[in-house]
């Protein structure tokens, strides 16, 4: 089963961008439809991307269409979320998970990043 660990979370100010990084281990992380979800405090967690194991279907959440952008190099075992033009309201913990082929929910979650944005 494949393990995945997110990096790049920090605190930015409104407007500023970061680059989540998702990196897998354990198994390729190509055979996985992969997404990014977050969770507020106090709020349910919402999907914000999700991208098929090519690469060639992506999906983005409303709230992020034209500011967020969700990639995958599958030679490096790796998915990025880039996050451009951050809101306050942006300001979750991000979770990176993956999804089996064949497999109806995603059941494969990292320990997730913390991004804060700042008004």
């Amino acid at each position: 089963q494949v393990q995945l660990v997110e990096s790049g979370g920090g605190l930015v100010q409104a407007g500023d961008s970061l680059r989540l990084s998702c990196a897998a281990s354990g198994r390729t992380v190509s055979r996985y439809y992969m997404g990014w979800f977050r969770q507020a405090p106090g709020k349910e967690r919402e999907s914000v991307a999700t991208i098929s194991t090519s690469g060639l279907n992506i999906a983005y959440a409303d709230f992020v269409k034209g500011r967020f952008t969700i990639s995958r190099d599958n030679a490096q075992n790796t998915v990025y979320l880039q996050m451009n033009r951050l809101k306050p309201e942006d300001t979750a913990v991000y979770y990176c998970a993956a999804r089996a082929l064949g497999t109806g929910s995603y059941n494969i979650w990292g320990q997730g990043t913390q991004v804060t944005v700042s008004s």
